[in-house]
């Protein structure tokens, strides 16, 4: 994994992959009017008309900035009617500042619903921390305090990128914290295999960023080494850790949880902290922030409630040091379990079970670790997976407890959800301990929700080393994780079969459909020759939809959709590829077995549609195929698809309810 310095840029973007649903590429996370007006802050030569000019091409924005000047907060004597008037009168840097503000605000914060993760008061931090980078900026003279405005505007934005995209999100994240206290990046790398400071540097350099600006995003949380491609960019990436910290001291972080960030001797030694005027930089970053307020209605903690913030965490912080103090070297001396970070490094179960039972018997000890859950049907639990694999017995396989027999403690367990360990001193475990062949063992349940989705089982059969009193509540947080774990695997699962089904007719949608025949024409030349692809269209469509009314027209949709599965074999594909029309895709067939595929459809529709005339005002229900075999000719699938199409056409215009087949050269009727 990569380190915080970000050097290790390409370990950093495959973890991303990993975490995230989408090519960071494709994410619509930062509209594109923004990144000109980001990239804007670093080219020198800029001027009033380019920034002008960019606001101009974004109508909603030109009005919304317009609107803003012209209000009470500036107080200019006469009404501004244009962009480039506003930045004379404001300044480049104050326009620039406000659409940025406008632009991220409207895309990212204003409308997102409320999770765990807050994007309004996340929004408040990134204001605060802005705004203080420039103040502490133009204090020390640097000269662009404008850049380092924006660096602290967007420096968390891989918090925002694994919120909004993420397959398991920072809501989630926060959701596995419990009443944790360590530090919130080493947990975050234990819960994605990735920090938000190394998501948002992925991300800077997916778009293009400046380079400060990257630097800053990439290392507020540890100064850039002098190896690092953005060692020369100390001082703004310093100027952004010690306005981060300030704004966490008052309770103004970006999340509720946050845990203390650290405040790196380098970054003192930077930036010269004891030179700076802190009463009056917070004095002009209290009145900044106040004529920020009215542009989104954020109410900003009182200085009262700041001072009171600062004492508490000032006890919290002194009340931390008296109990966790760190050992001579400087280094935290606590270690974090491989067990208890191996559910969250993937999304599918048949890894990350394997990956965390081998985990647990190593932290652990234990001889035997299995993973059981729950199958309803036969009411039982049964092993889905076990380590080590040979000390399970074949006899013992299917390895699975009767619920319906439950009793003692096992019993106790199950309606209490808590983990315990299982031996002979409690009257009522013999039978299930003489089942297993074992004197004892433990069993944690693992919940989500609440509700038991499995159990984790742990023996000692071998060594027959005694179990310890600590380990179920040692265990228990392990058993939170995995179930966190397959709880977003479950809905990862949903939502990637949601992404890929027809919401009315639940076929496989065009998106698939294109997928699967890119994987055909990518794989074994010699399979292509037996491959066909034919168009179903329904004959007359908008006359069910126009006199029998759209359920009527949906109705029909499902019902050839229903046909088509019924009558698809397990290899083959079938999808809806848009309106009425449907696409199948033949594998290892010839023209005659193509044509008598079409054929069993095509009567099956028009045989049903007899039936269910009723429904439709005596309406037939009929469609036309048209189908095409593989040619050498074909360079690409779009190829076969368009000649599979023109093919449905002409069965529309010679008659419809028939079948015309086109072969590599010669049209024919079937």
């Amino acid at each position: 994994m990569a380190n915080e310095n970000g050097d290790n840029t390409e370990t950093i973007k495959k973890a991303a992959r990993l975490i995230l649903k989408d090519e960071i590429r494709h994410l619509q996370l930062v509209p594109p009017v923004a990144i000109k007006l980001l990239n804007l802050a670093s080219d020198d030569s800029a001027k009033i008309e380019d920034l002008s000019r960019i606001i101009e091409t974004e109508p909603t924005l030109a009005a919304t900035i317009l609107k803003n000047v012209n209000s009470a907060a500036y107080a200019l004597p006469n009404k501004i009617t244009s962009i480039k008037h506003s930045v004379s009168m404001l300044g480049f840097s104050t326009v620039r500042q406000l659409a940025l503000n406008l632009l991220l605000y409207d895309k990212l914060i204003k409308n997102n619903r409320q999770q765990l993760f807050d994007f309004l008061f996340f929004w408040q931090h990134c204001l605060y921390v802005a705004t203080l980078s420039r103040r502490i900026a133009v204090a020390l003279k640097h000269p662009d305090p404008d850049m380092l405005y924006t660096g602290g505007l967007l420096h968390d934005i891989g918090k925002v990128v694994l919120e909004t995209y993420g397959r398991m999100t920072y809501s989630d994240f926060i959701s596995s914290l419990g009443n944790n206290k360590h530090s919130t990046i080493e947990e975050e790398r234990n819960f994605f295999g990735i920090t938000h400071s190394e998501m948002g540097h992925v991300f800077c350099l997916e778009w293009q960023l400046p380079a400060s600006i990257t630097a800053i995003v990439a290392h507020h949380h540890k100064q850039p080494t002098e190896a690092s491609p953005y060692a020369e960019f100390k001082t703004e990436t310093a100027i952004v850790s010690f306005a981060n910290y300030i704004a966490w001291m008052q309770g103004i972080s970006s999340a509720t949880h946050d845990s203390h960030p650290m405040l790196q001797r380098a970054v003192l030694e930077t930036i010269a902290t004891d030179q700076l005027d802190l009463e009056d930089l917070l004095q002009q970053v209290d009145q900044d922030i106040q004529n920020t307020r009215q542009f989104y209605n954020i109410q900003f903690p009182s200085l009262a409630k700041l001072r009171a913030t600062v004492i508490k965490t000032t006890i919290n912080l002194s009340q931390l040091s008296v109990d966790n103090p760190l050992p001579a070297d400087n280094k935290s001396s606590r270690t974090i379990s491989s067990s208890l970070i191996a559910p969250h490094h993937s999304l599918d179960p048949d890894e990350f079970l394997p990956w965390t039972l081998d985990a647990i018997q190593r932290d652990f000890a234990f001889d035997r670790v299995i993973m059981l859950m729950i199958d309803p049907k036969r009411r039982c639990l049964t092993a889905s997976h076990w380590r080590p694999q040979p000390l399970l017995p074949i006899k013992l396989q299917p390895f699975e407890i009767n619920i319906s027999t439950l009793s003692g403690s096992l019993l106790k367990c199950f309606r209490e959800k808590k983990a315990v360990i299982i031996n002979d001193k409690i009257k009522g475990n013999d039978k299930i301990l003489q089942q297993l062949k074992v004197s004892e063992f433990i069993i944690i349940p693992v919940l989500r929700h609440n509700r038991l989705v499995g159990v984790l089982y742990a023996d000692n059969s071998i060594s027959e080393k005694p179990l310890h009193e600590q380990l179920p509540s040692e265990i228990a947080p392990i058993a939170h994780e995995l179930g966190i774990a397959l709880f977003n695997a479950k809905q990862y699962d949903m939502e990637k079969k949601r992404a890929q089904l027809d919401p009315l007719t639940q076929l496989f949608n065009k998106r698939m459909i294109n997928r699967f025949l890119t994987d055909i024409f990518q794989g074994d030349e010699s399979k292509l020759a037996n491959v066909a692809a034919g168009f179903v269209d329904i004959d007359m469509f908008k006359l069910f939809n126009d006199t029998c009314g759209h359920l009527a027209g949906d109705s029909v949709l499902r019902t050839v959709a229903d046909i088509l599965r019924s009558l698809t074999r397990p290899g083959d594909f079938i999808g809806r590829y848009g309106g009425e029309e449907f696409i199948f895709v033949l594998q290892n067939t010839d023209e005659a077995g193509a044509y008598h595929y079409a054929e069993r459809i095509r009567s099956e529709i028009e045989r049903c549609g007899k039936i269910m005339s009723h429904k439709f005002h005596n309406h037939a229900l009929t469609v036309s195929i048209g189908v095409a075999m593989y040619s050498r000719q074909h360079t690409s699938y779009t190829q076969m698809i368009e000649i599979a199409d023109q093919a449905m056409y002409r069965a529309k215009n010679e008659g419809r309810n028939r079948i015309v087949m086109l072969t590599s050269t010669t049209p024919e009727e079937k």
